[in-house]
Order: C-alpha cells, then structure tokens, then sequence
C-alpha cells in the first residue's frame, strides 16, 4: 500500500470506522465510513488524494493519539 502521505490503514466492519496512520505518525478515526467506501479507498491508485477528496468532507473523524514526541519546556 505505498502512499506518500499513509502508512496505515485499518478497517473495523463491526462498526464501520476507518482508521488512518499517517507517515507523521497521527493516527484518525473515520466514522461510520461505508465498506464500499473503504473497498473504493484500497483500489485507489492515489490513497491521499481519496482521502481527501471523499473521506475527510463526507464522515464526521477524531484524532486518536501521536506518535509526535512531546516538547519539553
């Protein structure tokens, strides 16, 4: 699954949530996404733009953790 932007990505049926790891390490969960939906995202031949052109605007997401370090003051 090569994507300049994607590193992961995880699909639970039971509930229908998308989950995305990107290369900065951010990881999203995508709400109520359709399989259809996902079927069509893991065929695409650009993941990042998918995602962004039908994904991030049609479904309501929440960042899930980090894998950024955090900065010390």
């Amino acid at each position: 699954m090569p994507s300049s932007v994607i590193a992961h990505i995880r699909y639970d049926e039971l509930n229908h949530d998308l989950y995305i790891r990107f290369v900065s390490g951010d990881l999203y969960k995508y709400k109520k996404v359709p399989v259809d939906v996902y079927d069509h995202l893991m065929k695409a031949t650009s993941k990042g733009t998918f995602l962004n052109k039908l994904i991030k605007k049609n479904y309501d997401y929440q960042k899930i953790e980090s894998d950024k370090p955090l900065s010390r003051r």
